[in-house]
């Protein structure tokens, strides 16, 4: 039986306008299982499978400590975000949290900082996939196949929303599939079950400069990679408001989020630098996955961690095209954008879809054509945006849970550790890294330019709020009476 397009919003929690904050009307196509291994697979990104060997080569044995400490903040955001969710899903989700708590201008800045993070992340992803491809069949272009796998998520996403659901479904099983198999692989050499090896003990832990062989500096290096690479679990958040269940399906997905980033990323760490020292310099050059499985003389390794890695950026590019049409959507349906974008069919926003992945392919030009310059720029531009966010989800979470507790108490279906306390720390946190990434090079640039950016669209989305408001209310002036 058909199901007829609904409001992806529950009734709002009012903040002092006469409205209800709108959201955009889309279907509700996914099922369960699919909302299940989104959030599943969601946590598992390239991000881990690659960018985490750089860390590895700064922090040494630390980063699993690294690892940990933002694991724990990253917990601690999701389940704000849960906890408003769960109470409201909407496919704007922090963005419409964002609006009803502080204001249109902050769902407006929340809002499009992240399409355009995702936006970019789009094209970035095409890149890393496309450069494995030409490893398998040298000689073809890169372009062409970032031009390819953009017209694929572009189509799947451009149908109905069970599509992409179905493809982020196969997606993340296999890359789940493929960490728990690594870590068992890896489990059974630490204990020496493993034929052909050694129990390593705490050999590569304590040895090679100790468990913080590069001191602080080095822990912090690692610290600000693994924050990044818990980017895209937001996007649970925006598929929940698409599913048969919404409440469920995000009171689920937030409540097995600590033992999803335990295992996944902190116990694969753990198994990397336990059987492999830090200093093995195939860490930096080839991943730490394939690194490990090579010294363990598993055959193939690197072509397998190679397919592994190709399905996480190819996921990856699907979920955010995905997030980047409904976020866009969403900010359409709040007059916060252009109408064009806003346009639905068959329960598919896709003139968002279409917009979204030329942006993400255009930054795929950018990076042939003006790599020093433009594409540079708009690296650094995003390259905070996630904290931006994550403050954003902090703060409304602080102003809604008052508000819910005061008017609607029972959809607080999911709730924020000792609340306040644990949201203050959490927003203490983020705090620290923004000082770390300005004590660090490397990362200080990028904090200038996303800092230059979230003015900028704050500055926007204050005068659009603005005129918004004179639009809307009465005009003062007497009315002028014609004498006969």
């Amino acid at each position: 039986m058909s199901r007829t397009p609904a409001p992806a919003s529950a009734e709002p929690v009012t903040v002092g306008t006469p409205e209800p904050i709108a959201d955009a009307p889309l279907s509700h196509g996914l099922k369960q299982r699919h909302l299940s291994m989104i959030a599943l697979g969601g946590v598992i990104g390239a991000g881990l499978f690659v960018g985490s060997g750089t860390a590895i080569a700064a922090a040494g044995p630390s980063i699993i400590l690294a690892y940990a400490l933002s694991g724990a903040l990253v917990m601690l955001v999701m389940r704000m975000l849960g906890e408003m969710s769960a109470a409201t899903p909407a496919s704007g989700t922090f963005s419409v949290h964002a609006e009803r708590a502080i204001g249109p201008w902050a769902g407006f800045t929340a809002g499009w900082s992240f399409w355009f993070l995702l936006c970019v992340a789009v094209g970035l992803e095409g890149m890393g996939a496309a450069k494995i491809m030409t490893g398998w069949l040298p000689g073809t272009p890169e372009w062409a196949w970032v031009a390819l796998f953009m017209v694929v998520f572009c189509g799947t996403n451009l149908a109905a929303v069970k599509n992409f659901g179905e493809f982020e479904f196969w997606f993340a099983t296999l890359k789940v599939g493929a960490i728990v198999l690594f870590l068992g692989i890896g489990v059974l050499a630490i204990v020496g079950a493993l034929p052909g090896t050694d129990a390593p003990g705490t050999t590569h832990l304590t040895g090679h400069g100790g468990f913080m062989p590069n001191g602080s500096e080095g822990l912090i290096v690692g610290l600000l990679a693994s924050v990044f690479a818990y980017g895209g679990l937001e996007t649970v958040t925006i598929a929940a408001a698409e599913s048969e269940h919404p409440v469920k399906g995000v009171a689920k997905a937030v409540r097995t989020a600590m033992w999803r980033i335990a295992i996944f990323y902190v116990g694969s760490m753990a198994v990397v630098v336990t059987l492999l020292p830090w200093t093995h310099e195939s860490v930096a050059t080839k991943g730490p996955y394939v690194a490990t499985l090579d010294f363990l003389g598993i055959p193939a390794a690197g072509q397998i961690m190679n397919v592994v890695v190709l399905i996480a950026l190819l996921s990856a590019m699907n979920a955010n095209i995905y997030a980047a049409s409904r976020m866009s959507c969403s900010l359409v349906a709040r007059r916060q954008g252009p109408k064009l974008l806003g346009r639905i069919s068959g329960g598919v926003p896709r003139i968002a879809v279409v917009t979204s992945s030329a942006f993400g392919f255009v930054c795929v030009l950018l990076s042939y054509w003006r790599p020093d310059d433009l594409f540079a720029w708009l690296l650094n531009m995003i390259g905070a945006i996630i904290l931006v966010v994550w403050i954003f989800i902090a703060v409304s979470q602080l102003l809604l849970r008052r508000r819910l507790e005061r008017e609607a108490p029972e959809k607080l279906v999911v709730k924020m550790w000792l609340y306040p306390y644990l949201t203050w720390v959490a927003l203490a946190g983020m705090a620290v890294v923004f000082v770390l990434m300005a004590r660090e090079a490397d990362t200080r640039l990028q904090l200038y330019y996303t800092g230059g950016l979230t003015i900028a669209l704050a500055v926007i989305g204050v005068i659009v709020q603005k005129v918004r408001k004179e639009r809307e209310e009465p005009s003062e002036a007497p009315a002028v009476t014609e004498k006969a």
